[in-house]
């Protein structure tokens, strides 16, 4: 486990699903972490968890598709951790409401890419500016999606966005490495959160992506944790621009 002690750690949708199981393997790991989500009361209990692990935490209530709000939340991380901030998690992300492509509104499109696309953009801006004036380089991490490599029928706009993050990681890599700035992408596969919940509670579903699935199974929330540390790692300077997949096999099988 790398070593994370007198580093901060923030991360959006950070009061639960694979925001927080990333949340607590960077406490674990000497983090202090700052979380970002819409929900108070899933914010103070995350909170109060992080700190379970003997680290300080913060939890801030943000749209992570509002501009405003970002640049605010932003700078009121920055003045709660003196140090800066070290590495940011793009986690909070919608899904799609299920409906058939051919009736699929501009304005849920829109809705979807609001959180998913535009806000890492917002927020990666954001954290650049950050890094580059500090001058010590950072972490920065979209979490993108299995999604982003198969086709996701039914949920093209979640599909779609996913997929534009991996554009931006590459292009943000390049152009932040002379800052010491990694960008990087984590591509969750079938997890069991509120937002995959839908699917996992689908049993035709669930048989065939678990049939598709070498280990057999969902992941855990918790199993993004190691990914998450060691994409936070500040040993990990040659580190960047890459898309790691977990995913137990599934865009493999």
């Amino acid at each position: 486990m790398a070593d994370l002690h007198e580093r901060t750690v923030l991360i959006t949708g950070g009061n639960g699903g694979i925001g927080l199981g990333i949340g607590r393997a960077c406490a674990r790991a000497g983090a202090n972490v700052v979380i970002w989500g819409r929900n108070e009361t899933k914010n103070q209990a995350a909170q109060a968890e992080l700190q379970s692990f003997g680290v300080e935490a913060l939890a801030l209530t943000v749209d992570a598709s509002d501009e405003a709000q970002i640049e605010d939340a932003f700078a009121a991380s920055i003045a709660w951790s003196p140090g800066g901030i070290d590495s940011v998690f793009a986690n909070a992300g919608v899904s799609g409401n299920g409906e058939r492509f051919p009736d699929v509104s501009l304005d849920e499109w829109r809705r979807v890419m609001a959180v998913n696309l535009d806000g890492v953009f917002l927020l990666f801006r954001a954290a650049a500016r950050h890094m580059i004036e500090r001058g010590e380089g950072g972490s920065l991490v979209a979490i993108s999606s299995t999604s982003s490599i198969h086709g996701a029928a039914g949920n093209e706009a979640y599909g779609t966005s996913k997929t534009a993050l991996l554009g931006l990681v590459r292009a943000l890599a390049v152009n932040l490495a002379r800052h010491r700035v990694r960008v990087n992408a984590l591509l969750p596969g079938w997890t069991i959160t509120d937002l995959a919940q839908f699917a996992y509670g689908n049993d035709k579903f669930r048989d065939a992506t678990l049939a598709r699935t070498p280990v057999r199974r969902w992941a855990e929330p918790d199993e993004m944790g190691a990914a998450g540390v060691f994409l936070a790692d500040p040993t990990a300077t040659y580190h960047t621009g890459d898309s790691i997949v977990v995913d137990g096999g599934y865009t493999i099988f």
